[in-house]
């Protein structure tokens, strides 16, 4: 069916309501990108106090003796990891892309794998490719939500990764020059010995080493704890950062594809209008020509022609 003037008028009201919506969500996910990265930078300072509080730990004597060992090459210990990904669309192939680097990275290591998933988008992903999947988190929404998930991902990891030989491992997006991203893999879990070596031989800040007043055991386990915790709200951070950059990019070019729907709408419709108009100035030009010619109208069947009048 030709299209009419109504009907491209429709089309250019929906595809400007759908271009608002559309700027509105690329101004949304450019603001939720600075927060995310802000919040990832205030990190820098905490991790600096637990990274100093760890190097004091290791080098006391009872805590080297007691170092974490590393499992051997290829051991069957228990593996778990968390991939982050999203509960949104609109984001590419961020899901996608994170989801196959999980998949191929852990496909390599022998052992008993459980597997968290964070965002539904990326466990829909991880359970088509068969990976035995423990839970589903969902994706917080601020900044201010990211605590409370990564206190729920310690508790349920723990409940079911016990052994001190288990491999601990998180995947997720890390955002890159402009609004690009890139998949990332971390070991968490264990603490290998030259890790442990490079922090305990970090410089002190001050003249003296402090001293520990309770047992060095216990406060290495609680320090190891907030290590977690800051490696596991980063990679989420990360991981929000990249998501909404991503949508960023997919936001713009629709924005640019709906821009260039309009053009083509706004085109249609003006030619057709202008069709319009040259096919009335045509008629009254016709009409106008036939009635200033010199030419006897016809005439309708019946009618008689009035003679002449003579003075």
């Amino acid at each position: 069916m030709s299209d009419t003037p109504a009907s491209l008028r429709r089309s250019i009201a929906s595809a400007g309501d759908l271009q608002s919506v559309v700027r509105s969500m690329k101004a949304l996910a450019g603001a939720s990108i600075g927060q995310y990265e802000q919040s990832v930078q205030a990190l820098a300072e905490y991790y600096r106090s637990v990274e100093l509080g760890l190097s004091l730990c290791l080098r006391q004597p009872q805590v080297q003796a007691r170092r974490a060992i590393e499992p051997a090459p290829g051991a069957k210990a228990a593996i778990g990891a968390i991939v982050f990904g999203s509960d949104q669309g609109l984001v590419g192939q961020f899901n996608e892309q994170v989801a196959e680097f999980a998949i191929e990275t852990l496909a390599d290591m022998p052992g008993d794998l459980q597997v968290w998933a964070v965002g539904e988008r990326v466990h829909g992903s991880l359970e088509q490719a068969g990976l035995p999947l423990k839970g589903l988190f969902r994706v917080p929404s601020s900044v201010k939500g990211i605590a409370p998930l990564v206190g729920q991902i310690q508790l349920d990891s723990e409940a079911h990764v016990t052994s001190e030989l288990a491999r601990f491992y998180v995947f997720h997006n890390r955002p890159q020059a402009g609004m690009s991203y890139a998949p990332v893999c971390q070991r968490l879990l264990p603490l290998d010995r030259q890790w442990q070596q490079n922090l305990a031989q970090i410089p002190w800040p001050g003249g003296a080493l402090p001293e520990i007043l309770h047992d060095a055991q216990q406060t290495l386990r609680a320090l190891i704890r907030e290590y977690l915790f800051i490696s596991l709200f980063r990679a989420c951070a990360e991981s929000l950062a990249s998501e909404n950059a991503s949508r960023l990019a997919a936001m713009q070019r629709a924005d640019k594809n709906i821009e260039e729907l309009l053009e083509t709408l706004r085109s249609d419709f003006n030619r057709l209008r202008q069709s319009s108009i040259d096919a009335e100035l045509f008629e009254v030009i016709s009409g106008y020509e036939s009635l200033t010619s010199g030419e006897a109208l016809p005439l309708m069947p019946g009618a008689r022609v009035a003679p002449p009048h003579r003075t």
